[in-house]
């Protein structure tokens, strides 16, 4: 089958690979229709991780049940499902409590698993023609047959639910204020997710002209910190007090709105100041343990310089880490098929699997129409 393939830093290829094949009775293998490329795809291709060449790319992944192992019970051949990224057993201590994304079953040493990602365990990527779904009963994700809302359904797979979830960390509640710094992917559904909770206004805070005008689209407020800082801009249509909660939807490759330069703490500052005391930030940005790209020596190490004290002083509360998918995509399924929510506003291009290189280099570069990509495998 064709994939999308780790080469090199900066550098994948389309190439055959051998297909999946049922390995285990809990096994199935789904033909792709649509996988996305995420931002966090980026982190392997700049060569950030440890990622070794072969890797097969792909965490949001969308297709038709080709073949089913004998061991699955509520799926079957010819189903259409959406795979969360996180891959789960459904069954361990944090699988029940419903925290999937921290899975202690299906990448021993680790915390968690996912498809096509360094460091999350032995799963190919689905940037690809097959995959091979572990544990499908818990992993698929049934939904209507045919090809009606495809564009939707592939951010169930992880973005739409991740910001939620952001909105989840931070507490979001109905009337609001909600202030998002990032204005990629996650930060757009983060924004879209704070609406759909009853947030009376949301901030966006990015540099790039098209994630702004999506985020205007969608009823945000635009921040451009290019042009001036934007805790001032944030503060000054709130009375000077500061929005309620705040989302982080940048992690550690954040700059600094006084220049180019990399400033992994940026973002995490801003907000600590940008929140009104007794606020919180809900954090989904990505903060690996160590960045060999990093600017210094501790963000290599994944530790920052960050403004505790004044988060201590603002009675400041926060949480974070990567979205449990499980415990948000089937309602958000239901909000789509309702027609209560069309999270591919967010959607630039849908292309052949065999132009993804293309789409990596220019996704990777902010290239203007490149905000989110679907990749749509030929079999």
């Amino acid at each position: 089958m064709q994939a999308v393939v780790y080469r090199e830093p900066f550098k994948v290829a389309v190439e055959q690979v051998e297909d999946p094949r049922i390995e285990h009775p809990n096994d199935v293998i789904v033909r792709i229709t649509s996988a996305a490329i995420c931002g966090s795809d980026l982190h392997m291709y700049e060569g950030r991780t440890a990622a070794e060449p072969g890797i097969v790319f792909g965490h949001e992944n969308l297709g038709i049940v080709q073949e089913v192992g004998d061991g699955v019970v509520s799926i079957k051949e010819g189903d259409r499902v959406v795979m969360p990224f996180n891959v789960a057993c459904g069954f361990c201590k944090n699988c029940v409590a419903g925290y999937t994304g921290f899975c202690l079953t299906v990448n021993p040493g680790f915390a968690g698993g996912a498809y096509g990602y360094v460091a999350m365990g032995p799963y190919r990527g689905g940037q690809a023609e097959y995959l091979r779904v572990p544990f499908a009963d818990f992993n698929c994700l049934k939904l209507p047959p045919g090809n009606e809302h495809e564009s939707d359904f592939i951010m169930l797979a992880d973005i739409f639910p991740t910001g939620y979830h952001a909105c989840e960390l931070a507490d979001v509640s109905p009337g609001e204020t909600v202030a998002v710094f990032g204005g990629g992917p996650v930060g757009l559904m983060a924004a879209y997710s704070a609406f759909i909770r009853g947030a009376s206004r949301v901030f966006v805070v990015d540099r790039v002209p098209e994630r702004l005008a999506k985020a205007e689209q969608i009823g945000a407020i635009a921040i451009n910190f290019e042009q001036d800082d934007p805790v001032e801009q944030i503060k000054a249509q709130t009375n000077g007090e500061g929005a309620d909660k705040g989302v982080d939807a940048v992690g550690y490759q954040a700059v600094a709105h006084e220049g180019e330069g990399e400033a992994p703490a940026a973002v995490l500052n801003s907000l600590i100041q940008a929140v009104r005391p007794t606020g919180r930030l809900g954090i989904p940005g990505l903060y690996v343990p160590s960045d060999p790209g990093g600017p210094d020596e501790h963000a290599k190490q994944g530790m920052l310089l960050v403004a505790i004290g004044k988060a201590f002083e603002k009675g400041l509360s926060f949480g974070t880490g990567q979205c449990n998918v499980k415990r948000y995509n089937r309602q958000l399924r239901d909000l789509i098929i309702a027609g209560r929510a069309q999270p591919s506003f967010v959607v630039s291009n849908e292309l052949p699997l065999t132009q993804a290189p293309e789409a990596y280099e220019k996704f990777d570069q902010r290239v203007d129409g490149y905000t989110k990509v679907i990749l749509h495998p030929v079999s």
